[in-house]
């Protein structure tokens, strides 16, 4: 009944989520809890988690039990009770031991710190894909917001072709203008039918692909909340490329990555070197044992004497006989009885092992110069990128103020040819033409909007800032 409870409130959270429409921030949130790939990588993550634990409890001491249980046949010496059997001879034995390494030359300490290094790298790289996805999903979110005005102004424009036919019609009904006119404005009206088909198309695409980025599929009616977007003046120049540049790298996950990677080099370096040193290990058991052909002496019988030899002189000489009375000794008493302590200490000096740790040592020089080359180009690449960011985001902010002086005068240019089409003045062609080019610079206008929208947002990304409207 609980189970049934939680799926219906989650799909009652999803039709009202539905009814409301989703924002940038609800979308990234959702993404980011729902993405299959994050998931994969939380999961790797916890692995280098694992060998963390795993390093760290190497360099406790190891603690073991054990028992045998053994059955000897034919002749053998008893190891219990050092005496010869010739039957079927049972034996235990039981132990338990502990060891630990007291120096090593530091390579677990080393090798602790690499993994915890490679742990802290992780983390950062599962932030990075987090960072990724929310850029894919504010840029999917845009395009959305994109196709939708676009679709706007294509129905626009065939709603204002609708209403010429339908003046058209009239002029013609009444023999004022000729019937071409009337045939050139359906021509018209279906090429805009045409781009509000396409401007659809597009809407539905879009959707598609958000919802896709953001793995959702139980929602039919998925509409987004339409943020209110004003671009007046060019919000980036506050800040500098390199003022960007140096936040970015304080915030920027692959950047942490990089520098955890290049420590958890250094580190495992230090752990190879370290192999080369002695390594000392104190070790510590005790065991017991039990056997079936231990005895316990009770006492003796005498059965009186016998000759046992001769003298030189001719006297005989006779010797008592006699009987040990034993019972089998009990198991706890050999156990007891049987108990043995030992201590120690190992020092294992490595002279030479076919070049094994030589050659670790190198390949760990090479793999932490690696990881410093890496971690260079990585900045590199950022600097770059951001500053091909930050003049695109110029670039689109110029074409966008461009664009709407632009579309300031195709409109007024429209007003002035619809007003000349109804008086007579010009051809139908002329209106098209002068149409076509209002919807054109509209659609650059929107184009160029949202694209100067967004660099502003990759530019925020890269600033650490979150992401939304």
């Amino acid at each position: 009944m609980k189970i049934v409870f939680i799926i219906f409130s989650l799909l009652t959270s999803l039709v009202i989520k539905s009814q409301t429409g989703w924002d940038l921030q609800e979308c990234i949130s959702y993404s980011l809890k729902h993405n299959i790939s994050l998931k994969q990588a939380a999961l790797n993550s916890e692995i280098n988690k694992n060998n963390t634990n795993q390093s760290k409890a190497a360099a406790l001491p190891s603690l073991n039990v054990g028992a045998q249980h053994n059955y000897n046949f034919g002749q053998t010496i008893d190891r219990f009770t050092n005496t010869f059997a010739n039957t079927q001879v049972l034996s235990q034995n039981f132990y338990v031991s502990s060891s630990v390494v007291l120096w090593s030359g530091l390579s677990q300490y080393n090798t602790i710190q690499a993994n915890q290094y490679n742990y802290l790298s992780s983390i950062e790289n599962v932030k990075q894909l987090q960072y990724d996805l929310s850029i894919n999903v504010a840029n999917a979110y845009i395009a959305v917001i994109f196709a939708e005005e676009l679709l706007k102004i294509s129905e626009n424009q065939t709603k204002v072709t609708k209403e010429q036919l339908d003046r058209t019609l009239k002029l013609v009904n009444a023999g004022s203008v000729a019937k071409s006119i009337e045939y050139d404005i359906k021509a018209q009206l279906a090429n805009e039918q045409v781009n509000v088909t396409t401007a659809e198309n597009n809407l539905t695409i879009s959707v598609l692909n958000l919802k896709q980025l953001m793995n959702l599929d139980s929602v039919t009616n998925f509409e987004i909340v339409r943020p209110n977007l004003n671009v007046e003046d060019e919000q980036l120049l506050t800040n500098s490329i390199q003022y960007i540049y140096e936040t970015s790298v304080k915030n920027q996950p692959n950047i942490k990555s990089g520098e955890y990677s290049i420590l958890s080099a250094e580190k495992s370096l230090a752990a190879s070197k370290g192999r080369v040193s002695p390594t000392l290990t104190f070790n510590a058991s005790m065991g017991t044992g039990t056997s079936g052909l231990a005895k316990d002496i009770l006492g003796v019988n005498f059965s009186g004497y016998q000759l046992s030899g001769i003298t030189n002189k001719g006297d005989s000489v006779y010797s008592p006989v006699t009987e040990l009375i034993t019972r089998k000794t009990s198991f706890q008493d050999q156990f007891n009885n049987n108990i043995n302590k030992s201590i120690g200490f190992t020092l294992n000096i490595p002279l030479f092992n076919g070049l094994q740790t030589n050659t670790a040592i190198k390949n760990a020089k090479i793999n932490t110069l690696n990881m410093r080359f890496s971690q260079d180009i990585a900045k590199q690449n950022l600097y770059k990128t951001i500053s091909q960011a930050y003049v695109s985001a110029k670039a689109a902010f110029k074409k966008y103020a461009a664009t709407k002086v632009s579309v300031d005068a195709a409109n007024e240019s429209f007003k002035y040819a619809q007003q000349k089409f109804d008086a007579g003045v010009i051809s139908a062609f002329d209106f098209s033409t002068s149409k076509n080019r209002l919807f054109a610079a509209e659609s650059n206008l929107l184009q160029a909007k949202y694209d100067y929208v967004f660099k502003l947002k990759v530019l925020d990304y890269y600033q650490g800032k979150p992401l939304g409207f």
